[in-house]
């Protein structure tokens, strides 16, 4: 397994982490914020819905055709230079 196919299977969807799951935006934001630095989605209405900034935590919107894996592994090497300087409150398109 290469190293973009590690990184990917690290990557964890909200209703495989039981502590997340069933949550709604503004709920799943507060929680994930208490656990995560950066919360990764496709969800391209996230920044609409919600103001990012009054939660301590960094938003990557990972922009791809489908959520399936082979659509978003292209977008890792982009993922990974993106989480380097990302910082609280920041939203940030990849792809």
């Amino acid at each position: 397994m290469g190293t973009v196919e590690r990184i990917l299977c690290l990557l964890s969807t909200a209703l495989t982490l039981s502590m997340l799951a069933g949550k709604r935006n503004g709920e799943l934001l507060t929680l994930a914020a208490s656990y995560f630095d950066v919360f990764i989605t496709v969800d391209r209405n996230l920044p609409k819905q919600h103001d990012i900034a009054q939660y301590h935590l960094a938003v990557v919107i990972l922009v791809s055709s489908s959520n399936r894996l082979t659509d978003l592994q292209p977008l890792v090497p982009a993922l990974l230079s993106t989480l380097r300087n990302i910082k609280p409150g920041d939203t940030i398109e990849v792809g």
